[in-house]
């Protein structure tokens, strides 16, 4: 057992020690290298494939889906919600079981925790010729204008990253 708190502590640095804004496309560049994000979800995961059934006024969020009310189109730069496909790189599309960055997509494997307005869940990226996991964290914040992305587990960007809601 003695060996769990210092891992604890290094799991709470790592998470805690980075700016809670990051901006420009470099923000999101673990998702787009492969070679830094190609981590496992952290060692403190749910064992099972099951999650804790929603109560409450969460008790109709769907566990197999990303909730309705994070869907759409966010860009770290709010410029480019106006561009064209392909010129947008900064932008990721959330779908129902989807995100998609400018050269890479990550599909919806396990849902760890769901909520109206927040999941925690594992993806499988694929991108640039490689494929890596990596568990995420999306809440929305500033009454649905912005979406906060916490990459977690080993090799992840420290810190949050804000998006803005393209509008349409």
């Amino acid at each position: 057992m003695r060996w769990t708190v210092p891992a604890a502590l290094l799991t709470l640095a790592a998470c805690s020690g980075g700016q809670d804004d990051e901006s420009g496309p470099e923000a999101s560049s673990t998702i787009g290298t492969p070679q830094q994000a190609a981590r496992p979800a952290p060692a403190d995961a749910p064992a099972t494939d099951e999650a804790p059934a929603p109560t409450g006024a969460d008790a109709d969020v769907d566990e197999k889906t990303i909730p309705a009310a994070i869907r759409g189109r966010w860009a770290l730069d709010p410029a480019d919600c106006s561009k064209r496909p392909g010129t947008d790189l900064t932008v990721l599309t959330v779908e129902a079981a989807d995100l998609r960055f400018h050269e890479s997509h990550g599909e919806l494997k396990r849902v760890g925790e769901s909520q109206a307005r927040h999941i925690v869940a594992d993806f499988r990226f694929s991108g640039e010729g490689e494929e890596w996991d990596r568990r995420m964290r999306l809440d929305l914040a500033d009454g649905g204008k912005t979406l906060v992305r916490r990459d977690m587990g080993e090799g992840a960007a420290a810190g949050a990253i804000r998006y803005t809601r393209c509008a349409g």
